[in-house]
């Protein structure tokens, strides 16, 4: 167990959403040679920012108070309840986003400038890419509360 108080959970939880929403704009640069600084914001895509955030915050709770208190349990079942919506619900309501659109522009075939606007497609992650957040989290939860 590692001393510490509630700031590092926070920092840990931070950076790991940092590292996986700028690894969305370094993968983007590297397979279409263009920066877009708006995936630092957007929601899906790998790896899972909200499952890394998670995954991190309940390592550093496990790191700090340990991984057989209350406080770890808590942290833990928040972040599994996260991390199912993401690749579920989110995911289904991404999935329901993209038929809806069809239908309008299937719709407004005739009238294109009635099309209303498209709704956000990418909206949760596969399991590939909530698993991918949730290793990325816990290591970087132990790495930082190592440097910290």
């Amino acid at each position: 167990m590692v001393e510490g108080n509630g700031i590092e959970v926070l920092i840990s939880a931070g950076i790991a959403m940092f590292i996986a929403q700028a690894f969305k704009v370094v993968t983007h640069y590297i397979f279409h040679k263009t920066l877009n600084y708006k995936l630092m914001v957007e929601t899906g895509g790998m790896p899972s920012s909200h499952s890394a955030f998670m995954m991190a915050m309940a390592i550093s709770v496990g790191e700090l108070k340990g991984y057989e208190s209350v406080m770890f349990a808590v942290a833990l079942s928040v972040a599994v309840v996260v991390m199912y919506d993401a690749a579920g619900v989110r995911r289904a309501a991404g999935r329901m986003a993209g038929i809806l659109n069809q239908i309008s522009e299937d719709f407004y075939t005739h009238h294109p400038e009635k099309l209303p606007e498209r709704l956000r497609e990418l909206l949760g992650h596969t399991p590939t890419e909530v698993v991918v957040g949730g290793i990325l989290g816990a290591v970087t939860a132990i790495i930082t509360l190592r440097v910290i």
